[in-house]
């Protein structure tokens, strides 16, 4: 800064600056909530349906969520031009005392060529003063001269880094976007932006020394991260200053000396949000990263490939969806082709190289676990990676029709290979005991995929209409269990992800049941977005399969409970539009929810006697364990982590609630659930055959009977008849037809038990 620009400094086009931006950020917040209330509220309300609508919506969601963006960006640039007008008007005050005083005391402040300036001592000569006494003032002047000098100097170093920083960080807050704006950058004020750049520069240095970085730098580099993670100008310039390689070789080389969980995740959580950045330099990062995936990393005989490096930074934070979709198809082409199309196992493609992971879970070799890890929180990339091609017909590998050579080659999705046909690698927790870490956080990933949420995310209080993309998805993992049990049962910490995944496709496994592809029964199971098709058959074996394992009974079991109360609150409820209810009356209606209900429970149940009675013998204590409503709820599915009255019905019209928010009937099913499934009432469950399958009935029926009854007491009080009655007719012929199905659709998997 000039000494003679600060003096002079005019700064009413600044103040005209942050005056525009104050008024930009009322606009704006403004049309955010014209967009969210008006926009996005008319397109959910819409009455319309399809593939077109859902783009359409999903499109005008983000168009919506755009004007908060902008508010945001707005906000902070709003926020930065503020402080440096302020600190420029009040440097600009004290440059200028400075110069009176100074004047007062005659000295003279001049500019100078290049924009410097000078300090003269301009004092008259006191007549008749000595040698010593001229001596003593020209000592003062000068020392007076220094003080004034320092202190403007002083005042220009600081409007100096006024100016400059606020050029940084507006330049690295427009950065954020390459198109659009930026989300997550908000900042109250101009020193927090900046201050996150200059400890993101302090840090980049650090992982740049990589092993010659000391305990103080690691120790500082580890708190910098933990506080800093989160923030997107931090992240991008850290991730930028050190480089691809950089980050690579870091951990690499860190992980083989150091157990540092700590440093592990939150590195991991720093480049997540750096990746989120739409800065040029952010994307050539993310270009050489992925290009650095089958490239040795690290020194000495035990070196890494950098997919398997930076697989273990993944498995914390939300990485941007483009760049796992990128990094997910190099991945499987690197597998591809150091397998021989399948041929080779993992284990053996993945050997031993370096500890990489130091969460505990696993060694971390394998790097298809932790990109797992990270598809299961971005759904959107799960989606597409698991719906992508890993082998086509036409290429050369080994995976027959049916396992029949002579029957010819099949081609393989990216879920058929890693679901049914990879050999993961067989790991080890921290304390020795065998790691299912690969596999779990594949169903994990799987769930995120077919649901479009983060695995284990709540149902929450909007249904999410699913795309083509889930929906056929979904079609494969069902296909999938329904082929081959022991998928899932032989795995069965995968089940509590199956299971929250099928409580989500429950309208598309129902209508399968229904047996009824043109009738009033795609009403009766209404859908939004795209719906799977599936057949009665696959659907009665993989509820049999997910009903023999623990967590998967349990997430169902209860899942299907308070969907079909919400279903009767659905169609009972005059204020759901005539087109779309049921077109029959509330005896007909409840009678058919509580067959379908029937049969859903009563092949749980059947899939439970074969895991306790068949050759499994499992723990009938286990299943009981699940069934705890505080288990179930703390897994996130549904119960009382929805809160009572939730509903989860998703209506054509705009993917609506039904019921209008809080149900009183599906209130009243997760409270008779939470009574019947307390951990003494469990305790006295006996394992015989008869004792499982009375105690199912006898819920099943009971939480029937309570939801009918509270559903025409609430919507159609005028009904004459038995609500009780109709539920408990209803719900005897679906149990009866589960064990009929199971025994004719599933024979090859039963044990012969007599109910």
């Amino acid at each position: 800064m000039k000494l003679e620009a600060l003096r002079h400094g005019n700064f009413a086009a600044l103040d005209a600056a942050v005056r525009e931006w104050g008024l930009v950020i009322g606009r704006l917040k403004v049309l955010e909530q014209e967009a969210r209330d008006g926009l996005r509220g008319r397109a959910e309300r819409a009455q319309w349906a399809g593939e077109m609508a859902r783009v359409t919506r999903e499109f005008v969601r983000n168009t919506a969520g755009e004007f908060g963006d902008a508010r945001t960006q707005a906000t902070s640039i709003h926020n930065v031009l503020r402080d440096t007008r302020d600190e420029l008007v009040r440097q600009r005050g004290e440059l200028r005392r400075a110069i009176e005083r100074g004047e007062a005391k005659h000295l003279q402040v001049v500019g100078v060529a290049g924009g410097g300036f000078k300090v003269l001592a301009n004092a008259p000569c006191t007549p008749g003063e000595t040698a010593a006494q001229k001596a003593t003032r020209e000592k003062a002047e000068a020392r007076d001269v220094a003080a004034l000098r320092d202190e403007l100097q002083r005042i220009l170093n600081a409007a100096t880094e006024s100016d400059t920083s606020a050029d940084r960080v507006l330049r690295a807050l427009v950065a954020q976007a390459e198109r659009g704006f930026a989300s997550g950058a908000a900042y109250r004020d101009r020193d927090a932006a900046a201050g996150a750049l200059r400890q993101a520069d302090a840090m980049a240095a650090i992982l740049r020394k990589g092993h010659g970085a000391g305990p103080e730098e690691l120790e500082a580099l580890r708190a910098g991260l933990k506080k800093y993670a989160g923030d997107p100008l931090f992240a991008e310039r850290l991730a930028v200053g050190a480089g691809a390689r950089g980050a690579l070789d870091f951990w690499a080389d860190r992980a083989r000396f150091e157990d540092d969980h700590e440093l592990q995740k939150y590195l991991g959580l720093t480049l997540a949000e750096a990746t989120r950045s739409d800065s040029p330099q952010m994307r050539a990062w993310e270009r050489d990263m992925i290009a650095l995936g089958d490239v040795p990393i690290g020194a000495g005989r035990r070196e890494a490939l950098g997919f398997q490096v930076m697989s273990n930074l993944m498995r914390w934070g939300q990485y941007d969806n483009e760049f796992l979709k990128e990094y997910g198809a190099e991945l499987i082409r690197v597998e591809k082709e150091l397998g021989e199309n399948g041929r080779e196992s993992a284990e053996d493609i993945w050997d031993d190289s370096l500890p990489l992971n130091r969460s505990g879970t696993d060694a971390g070799h394998d790097p298809m676990t932790g990109f797992m890890q990270a598809l299961s929180k971005s759904p959107e990339a799960a989606t597409e990676f698991f719906n992508g091609s890993f082998v086509t017909k036409e290429e050369d590998h080994e995976f027959w029709e049916d396992g029949d050579e002579e029957k010819g080659k099949v081609g393989l999705s990216n879920f058929q290979y890693l679901f049914n046909e990879r050999d993961w690698p067989v790991t080890h927790h921290r304390d020795g005991r065998e790691s299912f870490a690969g596999p779990d956080f594949m169903a994990c990933a799987v769930e995120a995929a077919v649901t479009g949420r983060v695995a284990g995310e709540p149902l929450g209080d909007r249904v999410l209409a699913h795309t083509e993309g889930q929906a056929r998805l979904m079609e494969s993992v069902v296909a999938s269990i329904a082929e081959d049990g022991k998928r899932l049962t032989d795995r069965p910490y995968m089940a509590d992800s199956m299971g929250r995944a099928a409580v989500e496709y429950l309208p598309d496994i129902s209508r399968a049941l229904s047996d009824d592809k043109q009738g009033s029964t795609l009403r009766l199971y209404p859908v939004t977005g795209s719906a799977a098709d599936l057949t009665h058959q696959a659907s009665t074996r993989f509820l049999f399969h997910l009903g023999g394992t623990p967590e998967g009974n349990a997430e169902l079991n209860i899942g299907h409970k308070i969907y079909m109360a919400s279903l009767m609150d659905y169609h009972l409820d005059p204020n759901t539009p005539e087109a779309l209810r049921y077109p029959y009356p509330p005896s007909e209606t409840i009678d058919a929810i509580t067959n379908t209900m029937g049969e859903v429970g009563g092949t749980l149940s059947q899939g439970r006697q074969e895991a306790i009675l068949g050759p499994a013998r499992e723990s009938d204590k286990d299943f009981n364990d699940a069934l705890s409503i505080g288990k179930t709820a703390v897994s996130g599915t549904v119960g009382a982590a929805i809160g009572v009255g939730a509903t989860f019905i998703a209506s054509p019209v705009g993917g609506a609630l039904a019921g209008g928010g809080a149900s009183a009937v599906t209130g009243v099913v997760i409270e008779y659930l939470g009574q019947q499934f307390e951990p003494e009432k469990l305790k006295s469950a006996g394992t015989a055959s008869g004792e499982i399958w009375e105690s199912d009935c006898d819920a099943t029926i009971g939480v029937a009977q309570e939801a009918a009854k509270k559903a025409v007491e609430n919507h159609r009080p005028e009904t004459v008849g038995v609500p009780a009655d109709w539920a408990r007719d209803g719900s005897k012929r679906g149990l009866l037809s589960a064990q009929g199905n199971t025994s004719e659709l599933a024979d090859d998997l039963t044990t012969e038990i007599s109910p």
